[in-house]
């Protein structure tokens, strides 16, 4: 009897053990509020899941160091990888990596430029870029009629790192609503990027300013843009109640900045939403399910209108 019931306890412990599932994690940049916020999504969620192990590694927006983290998760024996892709157009090699070794691969957030020719066992977990950068600006460009700036209106756009998909595709954005009858006034002015940071924003802004530019409307691809670029303006003495600034991301910050009266706009991406979404994918993938290759979590247009709806969401 007493044989028996060992036998059965390590019987359970084996099967314990066989469900067990690691999945390595590779993000861009730990030192980036949205990615944080996604980072911690994914965290809490596995915390949720029995027998769920994340290995969570920043690649300091570093695309070699980001490539051998993902083989150094493959050699470890990992279920499966989720890479939040530090240049999307570098994401080919980690597909093959990934590939060859016969490892579930999803990436999340940024678009892989390999995104229509993923193997079966990857897929990619996101929101659609074509929604962020087009609420943004059709909400500028109705408040700028709003504003009775509907005729010549002048407009400066920040743009993120120019390797990533989303920058380019937010921007083409921007483009593509000034294209249409309804927003066709507004004008261009200047274009730059300042790589999602903050500080670079601010020093971008300041730059302008000091050139003497002058708009009426900032278009930035994110809310960490738009907020270091509102201090700018400020510390030159700008009326915000005059200037209008739109983001993407509906971050915390930028929700405090709104409710200050210096952010218009900004466009809710659900983070943790897109956290959990990959690993939910990862881990059906790893166990030889059908996953969509194309996941996508909806943008959200936010206002001050609606913006307590957002105030705990990233």
């Amino acid at each position: 009897m007493k044989k028996l019931m060992m036998g059965v306890a390590v019987s359970a412990l084996m099967s314990t053990s066989a469900m067990a599932e690691t999945v390595g994690v590779s993000m861009a940049l730990f030192d980036d509020n949205f990615l944080t916020v996604l980072r911690n999504g994914m965290v809490d969620y596995a915390d949720t899941l029995d027998g769920v192990e994340l290995q969570v590694e920043d690649a300091q927006n570093d695309v070699g160091k980001q490539l051998n983290q993902i083989q150094n998760f493959i050699a470890s024996g990992v279920d499966a990888v989720i890479v939040n892709p530090v240049d999307t157009d570098a994401t080919v090699a980690m597909t093959k990596a990934a590939a060859d070794a016969g490892v579930p691969l999803v990436f999340v957030n940024r678009e892989p430029v390999n995104v229509d020719d993923l193997p079966d066992n990857q897929a990619f977990v996101a929101s659609d870029e074509r929604e962020s950068g087009t609420l943004e600006t059709q909400e500028i460009c109705r408040l700028l009629k709003e504003k009775g700036k509907g005729d010549g209106a002048k407009i400066v756009v920040m743009m993120g790192e120019l390797s990533n998909q989303a920058a380019r595709m937010r921007t083409q954005d921007v483009h593509d609503v000034i294209a249409t009858d309804d927003c066709s006034f507004m004008e261009i002015v200047e274009e730059q990027t300042a790589n999602w940071q903050r500080t670079e924003a601010t020093d971008l802004m300041t730059n302008w300013l000091s050139a003497g530019l002058e708009f009426d409307a900032l278009v930035s691809n994110n809310d960490e843009m738009a907020i270091g670029a509102i201090q700018a303006m400020k510390a030159a003495n700008i009326s915000m109640e005059d200037m209008l600034v739109g983001g993407v991301d509906a971050t915390q910050d930028a929700l405090a900045a709104m409710a200050a009266g210096d952010l218009d706009v900004t466009v809710f991406q659900d983070a943790a939403g897109q956290g959990k979404g990959a690993l939910d994918a990862a881990l059906r993938l790893a166990k030889g399910e059908d996953v969509d290759q194309k996941v996508y979590i909806p943008f959200q247009l936010v206002t001050p209108d609606n913006m307590d709806q957002f105030t705990t969401k990233n």
